[in-house]
């Protein structure tokens, strides 16, 4: 299916550092290996996701205190791993997330130790490991106003001072009713006004309530096994099903206006069954946020999605 229905594949978790730089002498390549192998097989773009992340860090990186010592991990971790798939990745999430909500640096090992310089450092470093690979800024939320703004201004801070930055990747963990679309389509104009390229990188439609979406409610309910907080559990409501298809009608209409100025999207999982949205934020339920569902067959979604494409053409 994957073969038949994408022309670009993302690691979800393979690449991250806990999995491809366990030790610090050590590093493991043979899933990451399998996985270029199998976009190079299929001819399919390859995008290689994330090289400086505060979480899903190998425990050791964690315990780095002291700047020297981040310098010597940064170069290291980057320099190897951008370099042994060189020529062969077609993009690279440098830094994930290292915006607060508010736009605002987050508080990281890596702030920490190097301050916001650790931020020009990774792109210089990936750069450097590989001068014709794109690389991006990958963040969630960032097309809400505080954080964009936030992230704009990192973006033209670390171009200023000498890092390559080819694009931004707005991950689209998004719900029915939010973002608005005209939120998400000032994005595209003012990222893409940057000179820099636009992604959607990790979109998903999430169709469950969530805890901060209950006003007043009680802190101190329990979320999970809270039948509120699973509507769904055998099958998803066709009037539901058609909002979540009119949703993704509306997302792509406004992709295809912009085309131009969009480099790819991606959706974080390939069908329900195996969506990270069905334990996160709360354990065990049943969501049903992509095209595909988990008998991997195509939905509404899927068909509203490929009409317009038609209606393009």
């Amino acid at each position: 299916m994957i073969k038949k229905e994408f022309n670009a594949i993302t690691a979800e978790n393979i690449m991250k550092s806990m999995f491809v730089h366990p030790q610090k002498d050590k590093y493991d390549f043979t899933l990451a290996d399998k996985f270029v192998a199998y976009g190079e097989k299929n001819k399919m773009f390859i995008h290689g996701h994330t090289l400086i992340w505060h979480s899903q860090l190998a425990p050791w990186m964690e315990k780095i205190k002291d700047s020297t010592e981040m310098k010597a991990f940064m170069k290291d971790h980057i320099t190897t791993i951008v370099s042994k798939y060189k020529g062969r990745i077609g993009s690279w999430d440098v830094v994930n997330e290292a915006l607060n909500e508010d736009g605002t640096l987050r508080k990281s090992v890596f702030l920490n130790t190097l301050g916001e310089q650790y931020l020009v450092d990774a792109f210089k470093l990936a750069a450097k490991a590989d001068p014709k690979v794109d690389l991006y800024y990958n963040d969630y939320n960032i097309e809400e106003p505080a954080k964009r703004a936030g992230a704009i201004a990192l973006i033209k801070k670390i171009k200023a001072t000498g890092g390559k930055v080819d694009g931004v990747g707005i991950q689209g963990h998004w719900r029915l009713n939010s973002p608005s679309i005209e939120e998400i389509e000032k994005s595209i104009l003012e990222y893409s006004a940057l000179g820099i390229k636009v992604a959607f990188t990790e979109l998903d439609i999430t169709v469950l309530p969530n805890p901060w979406d209950l006003k007043g409610a009680d802190v101190n309910q329990k979320f999970e096994g809270n039948p509120k907080m699973n509507p769904y559990p055998e099958k998803l409501p066709d009037s539901v099903q058609t909002q979540l298809a009119e949703r993704y009608k509306s997302i792509f209409k406004l992709f295809l206006k912009h085309k131009d100025k969009i480099s790819r999207v991606t959706f974080w999982g390939v069908h329900d069954g195996q969506s990270w949205l069905n334990d996160w934020p709360i354990k065990g339920r049943t969501n049903y946020p992509l095209p595909f569902d988990a008998d991997l067959k195509h939905k509404k979604a899927y068909d509203n999605i490929l009409r317009l494409k038609a209606k393009k053409e």
